[in-house]
């Protein structure tokens, strides 16, 4: 701030501001909005008084190293979750939400409930490694502000059994994980699990299924292919970009899907309209031997990893050496993939059950639409819906 050759005593004029922050206009207004700094007009300009300029700065500082890019930005995410609300038609009025709150795109979960019109939302958080409560706090905040919701979200860190009693619908979302026997029998009779994700695709581990049965208590997935959700088209420019990130360049590349479930059609059709040759197989064994640049798992997680010793085996004998083993979905016991000297990617596994790669990592826009998505399908059956197989809504 020394550098900065102040020509209005006592003031740093919005200009001083961009140049010390290196934040866009925007980023700067909705930061002193959510930290009640009043920006004022004096002398023809903008400006904020020098004790409140310092400790903007010093946020605007401390959220710099994780500034998003551009398609990320709370304008652009307030106008997405926006889209999504009326495509799917999800209305929230009267109802109170629990769900997460976090950090990147998997922030507007909160944001979207209240956007469409909930009378509560607690947004539970705690540290992990995208983010400290802080950090997920002022995003949060920063997005609620954004889309003018930020009085109807609470921001906790302990859910307690008085929050539980008033509740209309708990997501599945990873900051709540596991929602255990007892957050289920504190629910009331009429509550709702939102699992956000397809029933297929359901982690015994994620909820306790039995307790929720012995209450009744529906766990409601969401039906991803609905053309008001259509999550699936994102899985193809997904699994490119996993591609990309090994460095492969998808175009004119061979590639062996081997896929036993309802991913296949859409990871296919995008990796081909990027002129990609693939070949889809359902288990390892019916795989046949070529010049492979890649060979893409997106099996089905079972209690054992999907690819152990004998699939490895089987692997290194029908592709080249240069090919790359690349884990979309499916565990895979990473010692027999090195046992057959085979390249994998990632180099780090995701955790069990879940996929190596976050659909996030393409941009907002499936994120949105899945909770988005995930939140109507929930509320749905709240309101006496039933599920159907073509409908938004599906229970496990």
């Amino acid at each position: 701030m020394d550098r900065i050759s102040l020509k209005l005593p006592g003031y740093y004029s919005l200009e001083d501001l961009l140049a010390l922050s290196s934040h866009v206009d925007q980023d700067i207004r909705l930061a002193a909005e959510h930290l009640g700094i009043a920006i004022d007009n004096c002398f023809g300009q903008e400006v904020v008084a020098s004790a409140e300029a310092k400790r903007l700065l010093d946020h605007l500082m401390r959220t710099q190293s994780r500034a998003l890019p551009p398609g990320f930005s709370a304008i652009r995410l307030v106008a997405l979750m926006r889209r999504a609300i009326a495509a799917t038609g999800l209305d929230l009025s009267d109802m109170t939400v629990l769900t997460e709150a976090a950090s990147g795109a998997y922030g507007v979960t909160p944001i979207i409930a209240a956007m469409a019109g909930a009378r509560r939302v607690h947004a539970f958080t705690r540290p992990s490694r995208y983010g400290s409560v802080l950090d997920v706090t002022d995003w949060t905040s920063q997005l609620a502000t954004a889309a003018g919701v930020a009085a109807h979200i609470d921001i906790i860190e302990e859910v307690s059994p008085n929050i539980l009693g008033n509740v209309d619908i708990v997501t599945n979302s990873g900051h709540l994980r596991p929602l255990t026997t007892d957050l289920i029998d504190h629910l009331p009779d009429s509550a709702v699990i939102a699992l956000m994700f397809e029933a297929w695709e359901f982690r015994s581990e994620d909820i306790d299924l039995q307790a929720c049965r012995r209450r009744c208590i529906p766990v409601v997935g969401v039906n991803e292919r609905h053309e008001a959700v259509d999550v699936f088209s994102f899985l193809g420019p997904l699994c490119a970009k996993e591609l990309h990130d090994c460095g492969l360049a998808v175009c004119r590349n061979r590639i062996a899907l081997i896929c036993d479930n309802e991913f296949t059609e859409p990871i296919m059709r995008g990796l081909v309209g990027l002129g990609a040759h693939v070949d889809a197989f359902e288990n390892v064994a019916a795989m046949y031997p070529d010049e492979w640049d890649a060979v893409v798992v997106a099996l089905l997680p079972a209690c054992e990893p999907r690819i152990g010793y004998a699939e490895a085996r089987h692997f290194a004998a029908m592709i080249p050496p240069e090919a790359v083993i690349v884990q979309f979905w499916g565990d895979m016991d990473r010692q027999a993939i090195m046992s057959q000297s085979l390249n994998v990617w990632p180099t780090q596994p995701p955790p069990a059950g879940h996929m190596a790669v976050l659909l996030s990592q393409i941009g907002p826009e499936p994120i949105v639409r899945l909770q988005t998505g995930g939140l109507r399908a929930a509320e749905w059956v709240r309101r006496g819906g039933t599920a159907s197989p073509n409908g938004l809504a599906q229970l496990v």
